[in-house]
């Protein structure tokens, strides 16, 4: 798991992230605020969100190198408040497509990888 606080809201810091994903070029495919879902059903959490991420290009690479492995896909960036601290935590390529021991997963995992530290790396001057 790749973790890491930063000295920015949660709602920032998904700005910023947002804004890094559409320039990697990657997609959002959902943000789910948690927070806000909760809130409609009159709960009191702390901020939480996820942003959901992919491209169609890489979705059709998965399901040609193994369809049981479009359950991981889009992958994930998971950005929350605890115990007054923002934290952003994702599982890197290589850890979500590792089970299925494939070597074109493998090849794409590697595409991906820095695609993600470029996006994860909009955060680099907010990093505690």
């Amino acid at each position: 798991m790749i973790r890491f606080t930063v000295n920015l809201d949660v709602d920032s810091a998904i700005a910023r992230l947002g804004e890094a994903v559409l320039a990697a070029p990657m997609g959002i495919v959902a943000h789910i605020n948690g927070q806000a879902n909760a809130s409609k059903r009159g709960l009191v959490v702390p901020p939480d969100q996820i942003l959901e991420i992919f491209r169609p290009d890489f979705a059709v690479r998965v399901w040609q190198a193994d369809k049981r492995a479009g359950i991981d896909i889009p992958l994930r960036i998971h950005v929350y408040d605890q115990a007054g601290k923002t934290y952003v935590a994702m599982r890197s390529p290589a850890i979500v497509f590792a089970c299925y021991d494939n070597a074109a997963l493998n090849t794409l995992a590697d595409e991906l990888a820095p695609i993600l530290d470029q996006i994860l790396a909009s955060l680099d001057a907010f990093r505690e």
